[in-house]
């Protein structure tokens, strides 16, 4: 029998991966519409806040009520469609979020590695040149109807606790390299030709959020206290840099309370912080549906104008999810709010939708208005995103020759594990439709004869009935690889974990395929997205 070895790979998320409905591309200042293309906010060489001011003053207080949510009403006697909002694109343009559509001639896009992953590259280069494809891709899509230009991406909150089940979508525990990734991703996301923007982006969860369904807690009634010291040394980190370094055009507060005041109710935390002290020059979003669960929830008002009320008071310029556009006039017409207010909210979407040129007439003669189908999933972002993913890759230990593996020495490996031969699970969470899906199977056949047997039927991996088959497969091969680590069924949005082990009996898996090989060598590399 062959000397063999093992490489323990536990990975989940190092995906390397591609959208478009034929609905109007939504823009204003039609050069066609001679009725409105003449009217000072349409010119565009007017100063930004000149026009946004013209705007907002020849619109009535229904009409401005109707900009305050995602789904932003069109305004039809102005010549403003409507705008979806809500856009993904954490490591590719996403599916999720009702502002991007998947089909036509955008298909798919290029799916990077999850941020986990790509942040343990260290490498802002990387990060950057990372931001630019998406919002190449991004921008395309745009042109075809099958996208926005306003991207809730990246996720910045500090992985403290390595269970939180959204650990995955963060650069990870530490505030320096969370704020140098958000700043760098943010840079290539927006682009670099001065105060137009290529799209925008979004810092989030604003703030102390790394909870979301634990031991009968959950986000919607998480009260996260916090020290003054912990607040400016760890959670404002990321946000601070993302604002001040990464200029981003957007912060988004959580759903959590903070010290017992909702994220998104806060002036100290908004008004005062995000927009004085950084001086944001964007807007700041809710998390979806944040404003009624501070109401519905947590109770922290008496009544859904109070709510609504406090939301704007504080600083929130933009409801994900519809209460603002339900309560917000009734707030105004009972004293608790005045449409001044109102106003400076606008000023902050609209100026953002200026900046992207929403309001400068046919995308098509605009910058970037070139970009379409063949800019998605092109070979050269395809190879971005492997070579991504290599960088991202840890390598805890080599002892003695194990690796790198050889074809001249290695003629059969053996791959086992419940994650060996699966795809979607690979990319990750809040990922689009991939440009192609290569499993861990499927890459190593192609330079090996491989025997493969899954040890366990899925990641739960109750039973041991197939281990014995897994530990044949071992024995027979020149090497073996365990494939091993979770899935959404596991870890995700709104499921935290209830341990850091590997779940279920894998590491029973893991320890009788090791025990049972023949030679010295035994290598273990750790690669999942949420470690």
């Amino acid at each position: 029998m062959p000397t063999s070895f093992i490489i323990t790979l536990l990975v989940l998320f190092l995906g390397v991966s591609l959208k478009t409905s034929k609905a109007l591309v939504p823009f204003a200042c039609d050069p066609n519409d001679g009725t409105r293309r003449n009217l000072p906010f349409c010119q565009v060489k007017l100063p930004i806040q000149t026009r946004v001011n013209d705007l907002i003053g020849r619109m009535t207080l229904q009409e401005k009520v109707g900009l305050l949510v995602n789904n932003a009403a069109a305004v039809p006697r102005l010549g403003i469609k409507g705008y979806e909002w809500w856009s993904e694109a954490l490591h590719g343009v996403s599916n999720v979020g009702p502002g991007t559509k998947f089909g036509g001639a955008f298909p798919v896009a290029t799916s990077f590695p999850q941020v986990i992953t790509t942040a343990a590259s260290f490498n802002a280069t990387l990060w950057e040149a990372i931001g630019q494809v998406v919002s190449d891709e991004a921008r395309a899509m745009f042109n075809g109807g099958a996208a926005g230009l306003t991207y809730w991406s990246p996720n910045v909150n500090i992985f403290r606790d390595p269970r939180w089940g959204r650990g995955q979508e963060t650069p990870g525990e530490d505030p320096v390299v969370a704020g140098k990734y958000a700043a760098s991703y943010v840079r290539g996301l927006q682009g670099n030709d001065g105060n137009r923007l290529k799209v925008a982006a979004c810092c989030k969860h604003f703030t102390a959020y790394d909870l979301d369904n634990w031991n009968g807690v959950d986000r919607f009634h998480f009260n996260a206290k916090v020290s003054k010291q912990d607040m400016v040394d760890t959670f404002d980190v990321p946000f601070r840099m993302c604002v001040k370094e990464g200029k981003v055009a957007s912060v988004m507060c959580s759903y959590n309370q903070v010290n017992g005041i909702p994220t998104c109710a806060d002036p100290n935390l908004l008004k005062k912080t995000v927009r004085g002290q950084w001086r944001l020059d964007g807007y700041i979003v809710s998390d979806c549906d944040s404003v009624g669960v501070y109401y519905g929830q947590q109770h922290y008002t008496s009544t859904p104008e109070e709510a609504a009320a406090d939301a704007i008071k504080a600083g929130l310029d933009l409801n994900c999810g519809p209460f603002l556009g339900q309560h917000t006039e009734d707030a105004v017409k009972k004293g608790l709010l005045n449409e001044a207010e109102i106003n400076n909210a606008l000023l902050n979407t609209l100026t953002v939708q200026m900046r992207l040129g929403m309001f400068d007439g046919e995308p098509s003669s605009q910058p970037y208005g070139n970009l379409g189908p063949a800019e998605v999933c092109s070979p050269a972002h395809q190879e971005l995103a492997l070579e991504a993913a290599r960088q991202g890759i840890v390598l805890l230990k080599n002892h003695g020759p194990s690796l790198p593996l050889s074809t001249r020495r290695h003629h059969s490996v053996a791959i086992v594990g419940p994650n060996s031969n699966v795809t979607v699970t690979m990319i990750g969470n809040y990922a689009g439709v991939a440009c192609g899906y290569t499993t861990p199977l499927q890459g190593i056949e192609r330079y090996s004869k491989i025997i493969y047997q899954q040890g366990c039927a899925d990641v739960a991996c109750v039973s041991d009935q197939q281990f014995g088959a897994a530990i044949d497969a071992a024995r027979q091969a020149d090497a073996t690889i365990l494939v091993m680590g979770l899935d959404q069924s596991i870890e995700a949005e709104f499921r935290d974990r209830t341990g850091l082990l590997l779940p279920g009996r894998q590491q029973e898996l893991v320890s009788k395929v090791a025990c049972s090989l023949e030679g010295p060598n035994c290598i273990g590399l750790n690669v999942w997205w949420a470690h």
